[in-house]
């Protein structure tokens, strides 16, 4: 008895996910975990007070950033390679966001995810700083750096409405993590006043209707919350 007690235990090993549910890069994982149906516990971690920065946090990830994903011995850091590694191990249950049978989708999810890395976050992540992070440490957002900002998300964004002329979501007509990275950000700026950079484009607009209308994303956008913006 003790023998299937301790083998039961095992088997229900719950992941840890270290992070915050304001924090964009902690929801990017939450809303993989959602989609793929696994339960996991979020243990909060304290950034104002610098526990990412102290030793024990520093063990789990050396640069001191959020969010951090235990598997029982196996720790990982880094949003994206965390949600690539959720799909992979639980490709047999909840949304295939890898499409790993096939070659071609597989490729184009990688594409269209580095794509999102390299070319949408570091536009809009900018924005979302100034705009949220900055009041709630006591200074004025600088709008020259909105301002620059907005001009390449702008161009990042037609290149997207193109695409999405041709296939409903980024990678296909699935969708993917490709599509997933994108709604911790995009739920933040369109609460912004420049909301209208997606609306204006007819193609990002209803996708981003689209995705953020999973019942994944929604449970996780409830505690998406900077103060009273």
């Amino acid at each position: 008895m003790a023998e299937e007690t301790l083998a039961g235990q095992v088997l229900k090993q719950v992941l840890k996910l270290h992070g915050l549910p304001m924090s964009s890069c902690t929801t990017r994982v939450m809303i993989c975990l959602h989609e793929k149906g696994v339960e996991f516990e979020l243990v909060p971690v304290d950034l104002f007070t610098g526990q990412h920065k102290q030793p024990p946090f520093l063990d789990k990830n050396p640069f001191g950033q959020i969010p951090v994903l235990e598997d029982g011995d196996l720790t990982i850091f880094e949003s994206r390679a965390i949600t690539q590694y959720i799909s992979e191990k639980y490709k047999d249950q909840g949304t295939d966001l890898v499409h790993p049978g096939s070659l071609e989708q597989c490729t184009m999810v990688k594409v269209w995810s580095e794509v999102e890395s390299h070319q949408f976050n570091p536009v809009i992540s900018p924005i979302i700083y100034q705009f949220f992070v900055e009041p709630l440490q006591g200074k004025s957002p600088d709008q020259a750096i909105v301002d620059e900002n907005l001009e390449k998300l702008r161009m990042v964004l037609d290149v997207y409405e193109e695409r999405l002329g041709k296939t409903k979501y980024l990678a296909g007509d699935f969708f993917s993590l490709a599509d997933l990275h994108h709604m911790p950000f995009l739920f933040y700026f369109m609460k912004t006043p420049w909301s209208s950079v997606v609306d204006e484009r007819a193609k990002v607009k209803a996708w981003w209707e689209d995705i953020s209308s999973r019942d994944a994303f929604k449970k996780v956008a409830e505690g998406m919350k900077f103060g009273e913006n």
